[in-house]
């Protein structure tokens, strides 16, 4: 069978260089499985220690911050990113822009904190970011996601703020050059630009370790993690393993700045036909459009069985949209090839060719 060409949410696909790889250490890594060595041998904490150098390289992460790989994804992120950020006020301030966002928020909830929603995009269901002015004021804490997946938008700069940052960078991390500095905690699960689902990235800034006001259970507290090596328990070496060889191609490749150069080739491909193409129209103010997940519908919502037909012939899967947004989403992580998106612009070109003519009929 031929290779598919995955337009899905994630996880992600990886290089085929990675998946190659990848697959001969599972059944042979230096004598064993990597499924199967000690997480306390030398060979998986050489492994580790690759893998947070790769991070810090590719990120520029300056000094004075730490990188851990951690488990229970974004999550967990909520949760633990809100105790260990809570202090003398107990009270942060949250950026509503759908529905992780909205978990991140019960979670803090949840963690006892006061929560207030400084901005929001829920009116015009959820299809902008929200303009926001610089951020000050008696929180602990800013919290935000940096692209949302479901609807398709996303932060195209980090926020103005005089408050300490969190940022849920779960689906655009390493998609486009960051400054690591604006943040106080960044979070993201590994399955969409970095590896296999199972770790979680975390990059925090180590003046905030140990700080939080309220008490928290040993595995929650970053600390712990930060002292321990990321290695408080068994970590998930596979994942953490085939994100290290995803950081080295990302590298040998030219690194965040020449993957963020082809993303925005893909997205503005893409955009481009759904722009010109009557059949199609984009979900989100074209000023907040993702670059990793691309949101449109029909304009005749008649053709859908025959565009679903389409680009299933065409080899393309993962297209249909979140289930609570409906229409279309092609998300284009790093790995995904711009001849990928070049076969589903045609098909739309193709499909809309034979299609318009019975449509101006009517």
């Amino acid at each position: 069978m031929s290779k598919q060409l995955n337009f899905g949410a994630g996880p992600c696909i990886l290089p085929q260089e990675v998946f190659e790889e990848a697959s001969k250490a599972v059944l042979n890594f230096n004598g064993l499985s990597i499924l199967e060595i000690s997480h306390r041998s030398p060979d998986f904490v050489a492994v580790m220690d690759e893998a947070i150098a790769l991070v810090k390289k590719s990120l520029n992460v300056p000094e004075g911050y730490a990188v851990m790989f951690l488990q229970g994804g974004a999550s967990l992120g909520f949760l633990i990113s809100a105790m260990n950020m809570a202090r003398k006020h107990k009270k942060a301030a949250y950026i509503d822009t759908g529905v992780w966002s909205a978990k991140a928020i019960k979670e803090a909830v949840n963690a006892g904190l006061e929560v207030d929603i400084i901005a929001s995009s829920k009116a015009d269901g959820y299809k902008s970011i929200p303009n926001i002015d610089t951020i000050d004021g008696d929180y602990d804490f800013v919290h935000y996601t940096s692209n949302n997946t479901i609807y398709g938008t996303q932060f195209k700069k980090a926020i103005d703020s005089k408050i300490p940052v969190v940022c849920d960078m779960s689906s655009d991390i390493f998609s486009k050059e960051i400054n690591v500095a604006d943040f106080d905690i960044i979070y993201a699960g590994a399955q969409k630009n970095l590896g296999p689902a199972g770790a979680t990235l975390y990059i925090v800034k180590e003046s905030i370790l140990g700080q939080s006001s309220i008490p928290m259970p040993s595995y929650l507290n970053l600390k712990t993690h930060f002292e321990k090596d990321s290695m408080f328990n068994t970590p998930p070496v596979f994942s953490i393993y085939t994100s290290m060889l995803n950081l080295r191609y990302l590298l040998k490749t030219g690194g965040v700045a020449a993957i963020e150069k082809v993303n925005q080739a893909k997205a503005d491909l893409l955009y481009t036909e759904i722009d010109a193409n009557p059949l199609f129209m984009g979900n989100v103010n074209i000023k907040d459009r993702s670059n990793m997940n691309v949101t449109f519908v029909l304009t005749h919502e008649e053709l859908t069985d025959e565009f679903n037909a389409a680009w299933k012939k065409a080899n393309i899967v993962g297209l249909k949209g979140h289930r609570s947004a409906g229409g279309f989403r092609a998300s284009m992580y790093n790995a995904l090839p711009l001849s990928s998106v070049e076969v589903l612009v045609q098909t739309m070109k193709e499909f809309t060719a034979e299609h318009i003519s019975k449509i101006n009929k009517k």
